[in-house]
Formats: C-alpha cells, structure tokens, sequence
C-alpha cells in the first residue's frame, strides 16, 4: 500500500487533516490519525469505559479547559491526574491566572514573587487566593465526612461541586460524576493545603479508598480504554488497575514525549505493559511520540467532528 502525499488546502479542518495523514500513514503523522481512529472507537461504545491519564503541566499550558469539555461531552469515565494539575485548575477557577511574555532571570522572577513553569507565570498572589479558598471549602465540608476518612477522589467532587468556574475540569468532573483519582496528591501545593488545614481541623484521607474504587470501576467494566497523556504516577496508576481482573485493558494510545530507552515508565512502550498483564495480548494500542500542547487540541477537535458525523 502506497504512501499517499497529503493534500492540505485552505479551510479544511482538523479531521481533514487527519484524514490526510492517515493517507500518509507512515511516522507520527500516521500514528496520531490511528489515535483518533482508536480513540474514535473507544469513545463511541457503550461497552468501553475510558481511563484518562493527565501528567505534565497542562493547565499553565492552556489545555485544563480542552479537559473539561472533553468530561462534558462524555469522552472520559475516569480521571487520574496529578496533584499539580488539580492545583492550577484551582486556581484558574478561583479567578487568578497564568500569564505569558514575563521577562527576566528566574532570580529577578523570585524577588518579584513570579513562578516560572517554561514560558508560563503564576503570581504568589495566586497561591494566596488558593489558600483563602481552599480553606473555605474544606472547612464548607461536614465535619462528620472529614472525620471518619474521606476517599481523595469524593474530597475532589465536594470540592468540584462547590467552585463557579464552568471550564474547571474538576468542576466538570464533579457534575459529571466522572472520578478523579489523585494518588499523590500531597505531592502538591493542594496537598500542602490540606496538611495546613489538618494541623487545627479535622482532616482525614482514605487513600486505600481510592484504591479500591478504581480497581473495582475496573473489575465492572466489560471493556476497557486508556488514554493517557504522559506517564508518571497517572500513567501506572491507570494500567496496575486492571492487573487484579486478569484482563488487561483492550485499547490503549499515549502520548509523551519520553523513550524507552531509559527504562523509565513514562517511555515506556504500551507493548511493553503487555508483558505486565496490564495491557490485553490482542488489545489495539498507539504510541504517539509528541508533544501534548499541540496533539490534544488537534486530536479533541478531530474527535469532535468524528464523533457528530457518527
């Protein structure tokens, strides 16, 4: 079969282009139309629930809004992120913002109280209004709740149910009753949060809790989807849930950035996880070696329109 040579004209949109690399076929552009057609497919069944897996800095990317809409439209029944994304979507919800085209030497940054991810800025104002806010939801929380040992993912929905901002993912997900599974949360400026509001209130956290949740959304599932954007945490924390069902997960496409080489498992190949029991033997997976800030909107918008055709 012939590698066919794209045909870009003005106008067209984001699945026409997929659709033209798909014609190609052949590199990351080929990967990334079998990744909409995969994702396609996993979306559009009702038998499949779908495992979406968010490492990196994607909200200070401008990518935390994508994610809601994605939870609106049905395309996720399960979230695991890290703490840092649940923080930055926070934050944007309570009003503060990240910024771009600061200059100057991240020491100068420091004096003027400006935290630099890349090329995007937060102000230590920001973390201010956090703390002000977050302390009042917790404290919003009945008592009887935080006493007794609260899953991290029901604190995320109480905390969900009580933010106003419509493109916060974890609002989304909390109206949605899509769960957030957050297992290292305190490895977070919202985990510190919640450790300064344990100091003087009742503040206990079932993290085995969450465990069980997942692993048993997992057991239930007649078929299974994961579709992860980097690796890390998110990444293991999503495959090792289907290990206890003997099963393995039938689709699979990730995203990163990372190789294999190194051993590490944000690198590491999805055919890889097969040798772990964690991805099925015949199950259809996508590597997609890219960048997420540029392969999420293409692939969201794509999906989209597939899926309105459909």
């Amino acid at each position: 079969m012939r590698v066919k040579q794209m045909d870009i004209k003005s106008g067209m949109s984001a699945l026409e282009i997929i659709e033209e690399m798909a014609g190609a076929g052949v590199f990351i552009a080929g990967r990334l139309a079998r990744a909409v057609h995969v994702l396609s497919e996993m979306i559009s069944s009702e038998d499949v629930t779908v495992f979406f897996g968010a490492a990196g800095a994607l909200v200070p990317a401008g990518l935390g809004r994508i994610i809601a809409e994605m939870i609106y439209d049905g395309f996720i029944d399960v979230i695991v992120t890290t703490g840092a994304n649940i923080t930055h979507d926070l934050i944007e919800a309570f009003g503060e913002t990240h910024v771009k085209g600061i200059k100057g030497e991240d020491e100068k940054l420091r004096e003027n109280g400006i935290n630099r991810i890349f090329d995007s800025y937060l102000s230590d104002n920001a973390f201010v209004v956090l703390e002000k806010r977050i302390q009042e939801i917790l404290t919003d929380i009945p008592v009887e709740r935080r006493k007794e040992g609260i899953p991290v993912y029901e604190l995320l929905k109480e905390i969900g149910l009580r933010l106003n901002y419509k493109h916060s993912f974890v609002k989304a997900a909390a109206e949605a009753d899509v769960p957030i599974f957050c297992p290292a949360i305190t490895d977070s400026i919202l985990g510190l949060q919640m450790w300064l509001f344990s100091q003087r209130n009742a503040l206990k956290l079932d993290v085995l809790e969450d465990l069980h949740k997942i692993i048993s959304i997992a057991y239930e599932s007649k078929k299974a989807g994961a579709f992860i954007l980097g690796g890390g945490v998110p990444k293991n924390h999503i495959l090792q849930a289907m290990l206890l069902t003997g099963r393995g997960f039938d689709y699979a496409v990730q995203i990163t950035l990372d190789r294999p080489e190194l051993g590490g498992l944000s690198g590491a190949t999805l055919s890889e996880a097969k040798s772990w029991g964690k991805i099925a033997k015949n199950a259809v997976t996508v590597d997609v070696i890219a960048d997420v800030t540029i392969t999420l909107p293409i692939i969201f918008s794509a999906l989209k329109e597939t899926l309105e055709r459909k």
